[in-house]
């Protein structure tokens, strides 16, 4: 929060610079600190070994998500960390170095049209582009080698979810969650939201076993909370599954 010094009736006092917004960050002001106890309960239990692959893909979804972060801190759109990148940070306090990409959510209702284009001036490629902003929104960018996903979640009575597309066959699934609140932490020394109630949300994506490390994932078939939901009319394809190569 960056302040500013002012006087109030001769007092000499610091304020916010940006009074509204900060005002709009009490609501989610919760900090939650990472469980470094379990974190070193894991480790021992699993080994912390790193490859030099597995080094260079850290520092790289390290970047990533600071660039993106940059990104949507300047256009005021809030986020949170999810899936894979979130159970990193509840389980083990870092990043799984085996999951290959960097996943954050935003609520569908705080998109803005300016999204993309800043993502591509920050220097981060456009990769994919699915649904649409009444169902099942998605984008991906690239940086690096490293891709990240970003979930567009919808409210729906006690629950929420994001969608997501088979670009092969057009098949639609959602990802259920129960409703969640942000909370914010520190994480590879960023300051970022997180669902305040994470358990349950890991629990939700990953099943009583979440503390389990598991290497082989598939997105369809192995999440517990994952539901068909239709199927994209082929006719409509070229806008809801749209690929895109880097420049």
């Amino acid at each position: 929060m960056e302040i500013v010094p002012t006087k109030l009736d001769g007092v000499k006092l610091n304020i916010p610079k940006d009074p509204a917004a900060f005002l709009q960050q009490i609501p989610d002001a919760r900090f939650l600190e990472c469980n470094y106890e379990q974190a070193r309960a894991f480790y021992t239990a699993y080994g912390s070994d790193l490859t030099a692959k597995d080094v260079k893909f850290i520092r790289h979804a390290t970047s990533l998500l600071s660039k993106s972060k940059a990104v949507l801190d300047r256009i005021g759109v809030r986020f949170w960390i999810c899936s894979g990148t979130l159970l990193g940070w509840f389980r083990q306090c870092g990043i799984i170095p085996y999951t290959n990409d960097v996943d954050i959510g935003i609520w569908i209702k705080d998109y803005k049209d300016t999204l993309i284009p800043a993502f591509q001036a920050a220097g981060l490629s456009l990769r994919h582009k699915f649904g649409k902003m009444e169902d099942s929104f998605q984008l991906a960018f690239k940086s690096a080698n490293v891709k990240i996903d970003i979930f567009f979640f919808y409210e729906e009575g006690d629950i929420m979810w994001f969608g997501a597309t088979d670009g092969r066959t057009g098949e639609k699934f959602k990802y259920i969650s129960p409703r969640f609140t942000l909370c914010w932490t520190e994480f590879l020394d960023m300051k970022v939201r997180v669902p305040c109630q994470t358990l349950a949300y890991i629990h939700a994506d990953y099943g009583p076993n979440w503390y389990e490390p598991v290497k082989e994932w598939d997105w369809k078939n192995s999440a517990p909370n994952i539901q068909p939901n239709g199927q994209w009319p082929e006719e409509e394809w070229s806008e809801v599954i749209q690929y895109f190569h880097a420049k």
